[in-house]
């Protein structure tokens, strides 16, 4: 809670009190002592006289509880800085700026005077047309839970938020460049430059604040680049902030006509400078098909407008097909396209329609994806499946399951609900947009009993600055209005009604206006029939969401015993411009393959040159792949037994798992082909138990 600035009593002490306020209403408002340091290490020693106040009193819980794990809630996704993203203009506002707070919280210039000129908050519904730009101190129009270009993550909101509970934050680094260039900028639209800029403003915000908390490392946000650390810095009450990447062309991978304008030399440059930054997690695509991966596409009005985009950025629109599985992408928006983006649009191109019954994005997980990913895990970097076509999710998680590996996130609710089981069989983590409480609740519900089979916490992903919409208000008179003041879940924190400058807000009439009111938020879910439930598994986040990071670091990548070793197979396709033999499949290159004649009984074999402990056999099948199949080994050459088989294979990555056996040659055995054509397999690998 901000208290007055005076310090004891006397005339003196009101006179300096009036020369510091004074000063920052002609100078800026510069720092100046708390009145409440008092030794207590979560106020500051000094904060600038005008800002927002914080309206909790108490200390903040620190420790582990009587088992040993740290608790609290994970914001698994959000944008501190997307202010700096996209040219700089379509968040108006900054979250912090050392002029202080009257800087960091105006409007965007093209809003003034009225907000007509805003023409982002108007495509995305945020007003009517115009709104009142004046941010502080009177806040008219914003932040609100329905305006989608104004700040919500002052930082003085974000410590709010902390002190009410919070304790890891993930800090998604966010951008666009076709936004970016359809919008007013002060800057170029590079995404690599908008991501390192992104960064570079996160680092100062930490040193912001650690200047109000009396230097370097005092205090309450902490950027960590390991589990360890993290945990280190949650026990001692404060916030552990993790740097995540969400950018539609990473590395600049974008695609032009269905071709990658980035090669596997990018990705692994890309790749080092976003670990050296300190970014741990990341998507390799977002709203637009990329060089990496297909989206996940959007719904409504918003999906007709980013598909516009896609087409303005890659020169397709989005193309759909019939779900090969239960899972399916979201259906695309068929409503009429925004005049200011039809109007980008050349003449004579329309958006397509699309079958109401194709309902998955053609495009999957590229050859440069699978490398991508590959690299991730080289690197003990998370891979975040949200935003990510069901069928590029459903190969990354064939692709993670056969290195046995736990980085995998959902962190904002755009991954079908399906995957659940396997992202959490892998070790994975979940959280859940921040919807209103009721359909926070009901979404928790769905999965509750696999969080209870694999004993993990869950989180939310609040999305703020990220032009996605907020829980709105639900009334003073709701039978789950939030009654001011109230305790923190852990019941050491008084929260009340959140101040800044002459606005207070409330949320029972304001929703979830700004990251601030993320307690209130908890506080109505906690009130909401079977509430409680769920926000004693969202104190339980943190935990969960440090032992997936733990477990990613600890990963040691498998040792693939067939890699080069001597192929042989039952047959080989002639073709005169290439060679399909038997070690192509054991090469190392995904770009090459073995294939078979055109018959059932086939098999391809690996001898692994000595006797070895196997347990799991991994395969990448080419389009012709087998529907029925067994994997043999031997330990002479002559006498095989089959350790598994299968009648309802459907190509893709397959991962064999068997109890652990000695073999030194391995055979896969064809026994019914899925297509016209023969076998074909990219690639064989071979792990020990």
């Amino acid at each position: 809670m901000t208290r007055p600035i005076t310090r004891g009593k006397g005339g003196r002490s009101a006179l300096l009190a009036l020369f510091l306020a004074l000063a920052a209403v002609l100078f800026g408002s510069g720092p100046v002592p708390a009145a409440a340091a008092g030794g207590s290490w979560w106020e500051p020693t000094s904060r600038p006289a005008a800002d927002s106040q914080i309206n909790v009193t108490g200390a903040p819980f620190t420790g582990t509880d009587a088992q040993g794990k740290v608790r609290g809630f994970v914001d698994a996704h959000n944008h501190l800085m997307s202010n700096e993203g996209f040219g700089g203009r379509m968040i108006c506002g900054k979250t912090f700026s050392t002029a202080g707070v009257a800087d960091a919280l105006k409007d965007c210039p093209e809003h003034y005077p009225d907000g007509t000129g805003a023409l982002f908050e108007h495509l995305t519904g945020g007003d009517n047309g115009k709104h009142d730009p004046v941010g502080w101190p009177t806040f008219k129009d914003w932040p609100a839970n329905n305006s989608l270009s104004h700040q919500q993550n002052y930082y003085a909101w974000v410590e709010r938020a902390w002190r009410g509970g919070q304790r890891v934050l993930v800090n998604d680094l966010v951008t666009n460049g076709l936004i970016c260039s359809l919008l007013p900028r002060d800057r170029g639209c590079d995404e690599m430059d908008a991501i390192r800029l992104e960064a570079r403003k996160t680092y100062e915000m930490q040193d912001y604040i650690d200047g109000m908390f009396g230097g370097p490392g005092k205090g309450w946000f902490r950027i960590v680049t390991s589990a360890d650390q993290a945990r280190s810095v949650i026990q001692q009450g404060k916030l552990a902030v993790v740097l995540g990447v969400e950018a539609s062309e990473p590395f600049g991978c974008k695609q032009i006509l269905d071709v990658a304008q980035c090669g596997q030399a990018d990705i692994d440059k890309g790749l080092d400078e976003l670990y050296a930054l300190g970014v741990r997690s990341m998507f390799l695509c977002h709203k637009f098909d990329n060089a990496l991966c297909g989206v996940r596409f959007d719904t409504g009005t918003t999906g007709v407008a980013v598909n516009i985009g896609q087409f303005l950025s890659t020169g397709t629109f989005w193309a759909t097909e019939k779900c090969a599985g239960p899972q399916h992408d979201n259906p695309i928006g068929l409503a009429a396209a925004p005049p200011a983006m039809a109007e980008k649009l050349p003449a004579g191109v329309s958006v397509p329609s699309y079958a109401s019954d194709a309902k998955c994005n053609t495009r999957g997980l590229t050859r440069l994806g699978e490398y991508a990913v590959k690299g991730m895990i080289q690197r003990g970097m998370m891979l975040e499946l949200d935003h990510m076509s069901v069928k590029a999710a459903g190969r990354a998680l064939d692709m993670l399951e056969a290195e046995e590996y736990p980085g995998v996130l959902s962190s904002h609710s755009w991954m079908d609900l399906d995957w659940t089981e396997r992202l959490y069989r892998l070790g994975g983590f979940l959280g859940q947009y921040m919807s209103g409480a009721q359909g926070f609740i009901g979404e928790a519900g769905q999965k509750a009993a696999l969080r209870a089979k694999y004993k993990v916490g869950l989180g939310y992903g609040t999305d703020m600055n990220g032009v996605g919409g907020w829980p709105a208000p639900g009334g003073a008179d709701a039978p789950n209005a939030v009654k001011y003041p109230f305790r923190s879940f852990d019941g050491g924190s008084v929260i009340d009604r959140q101040v800044t400058g002459e606005r207070t807000w409330d949320f029972n009439t304001d929703g979830g206006a700004h990251n601030g009111l993320v307690p209130d938020w908890i506080e109505q879910i906690r009130l909401s029939g079977g509430g409680q439930g769920v926000v004693d598994e969202l104190s339980r986040g943190a935990e969960s969401y440090l032992t997936t990071w733990k477990a990613t670091e600890n990963h040691e990548v498998g040792v693939n015993l067939a890699a080069g070793a001597p192929a042989s197979a039952s047959s080989a396709e002639w073709n005169p411009f290439t060679s399909f033999a038997p070690d192509r499949a054991v090469d190392g290159d995904v770009g090459s393959r073995w294939a078979s004649d055109w018959s059932d009984d086939q098999w391809l074999g690996v001898d692994l040159g000595a006797v070895r402990r196997i347990g799991r056999v991994n395969l990448d099948w080419e389009r012709a792949y087998a529907r029925q199949y067994r994997i043999e080994v031997s330990e002479n050459g002559t006498d095989w037994r089959t350790v598994w088989s299968t009648e309802a294979g459907d190509g893709g990555l397959d991962t064999a798992e068997f109890p652990s056996t000695s073999a030194r040659y391995v055979r896969v055995h064809g026994v019914q082909r899925a297509t016209q054509w023969g076998y074909s397999l990219y690639e064989v690998s071979v792990r020990r138990a």
